[in-house]
């Protein structure tokens, strides 16, 4: 995959978290409940509709995320090596990256 095109799917604060929580620790509950949310061109929408719609699908279809629906668990995907070089350069660098959504 090219760096632009792991860029694209890092564009995102959601996917990024979601990717970086996998660096590092083990499989991740997607995020639920009705405080949490993301905003949209539209206005603010459920993160979790967001998440199990847009950013989840797109990791998995990717190959970096296995995503199990009923268990609502998110693991390391097949293809997650790939993108994790990339993930590790944000992560130790949080705090010198004018990137918003990428966790301490």
């Amino acid at each position: 995959m090219t760096l632009d095109k792991q860029l694209s799917i890092l564009s995102n604060h959601h996917r990024r978290r979601v990717l970086l929580a996998l660096v590092d620790t083990g499989p991740q509950t997607t995020p639920t409940g009705s405080t949490a949310m993301v905003e949209t061109d539209g206005g603010d929408q459920p993160q979790t509709i967001a998440m199990w719609h847009i950013h989840l699908p797109k990791l998995a279809d990717h190959g970096f995320v296995d995503w199990d629906r009923e268990t609502q668990r998110v693991r390391k995907g097949p293809q997650f090596d790939e993108i994790e070089p990339l993930l590790t350069v944000l992560s130790e660098n949080h705090d010198i990256l004018p990137v918003s959504g990428i966790p301490d």
